[in-house]
């Protein structure tokens, strides 16, 4: 069976775990050329040689992703030296969530560190390497949204709209950039809990009450949406978020 991305290069923010490791396993899986990137050299090296192990290739870039032009622009180039020129695939996953549940508790330094990493960084990550996939011909973008950017709960707003600007942008980006052939798309993963977390019952059990999945997702099929808007499968398909979210976002499931 043919694999969907043989050939291809791709770079993967905040790769070294959970969610960024499934979706860079995923693309290798499909025959990519994946960087792994991310601020941990160990979980890096151990995330490229499960990798390897399986027969895909991988590499590692280390990168801290704090939102300045310098930072962003570095690990494009980085990775494009290692990709042999060029990235085919990008995927802005790398995000964080800072304990700030109310809008009374968050502060000046949260909201900023916020803004740096989940908007800041991949906006300028974005910026240096779209010009090299317009030069190479073409290229997809996927980046990370979240369920909580539409569906609105009484905490975590100012996570949540972090994730709803890269939401936003994914959409102004595919304008800009679709008629250049660079594809635009984003994910929005649900509540997902990798099985090696504790099992006991917590609050990312309880949120899945009332979805038609009915509990947490697993983090490949993160994995598998981002290969799906990253392959040929989806070139008719600009600006969408797509969401995987086990229809927490979309469908409410009303016990009998």
């Amino acid at each position: 069976m043919t694999q969907r991305l043989t050939g291809r290069t791709a770079l993967v923010t905040g790769s070294t775990s959970n969610i960024g490791r499934a979706i860079a396993e995923a693309l290798a899986a499909q025959g990519a050329h994946v960087v792994v990137s991310g601020r941990d050299e160990e979980r890096g090296a151990a995330v490229v040689a499960g990798i390897r192990a399986t027969g895909g290739v991988a590499d590692f870039v280390r990168a801290d992703l704090d939102g300045s032009p310098e930072a962003s622009h570095a690990l494009a180039a980085a990775a494009a030296e290692v990709l042999g020129g060029r990235v085919d695939v990008l995927v802005n996953n790398a995000g964080i969530y800072r304990s700030a549940p109310t809008l009374a508790e968050t502060d000046a330094e949260a909201l900023d560190r916020l803004y740096a990493v989940n908007v800041k960084a991949p906006y300028f990550l974005t910026q240096a390497v779209a010009p090299r996939m317009v030069a190479a011909g073409g290229g997809a973008i996927v980046n990370l949204g979240s369920w909580v950017a539409r569906l609105a709960l009484p905490v975590g707003g100012a996570y949540a709209s972090t994730k709803a600007a890269l939401e936003s942008l994914t959409r102004s980006w595919a304008a800009e950039l679709g008629p250049q052939g660079v594809r635009v798309n984003a994910v929005a993963p649900g509540v997902v809990r990798p099985p090696e977390l504790d099992p006991d019952v917590s609050f990312s059990e309880e949120i899945t009450v009332g979805t038609p999945a009915g509990a947490p997702g697993h983090p490949d099929a993160i994995g598998a949406a981002v290969v799906y808007l990253a392959s040929d499968d989806a070139r008719f398909v600009h600006g969408t978020v797509l969401d995987v979210d086990g229809g927490r976002g979309g469908v409410a499931v009303v016990a009998a």
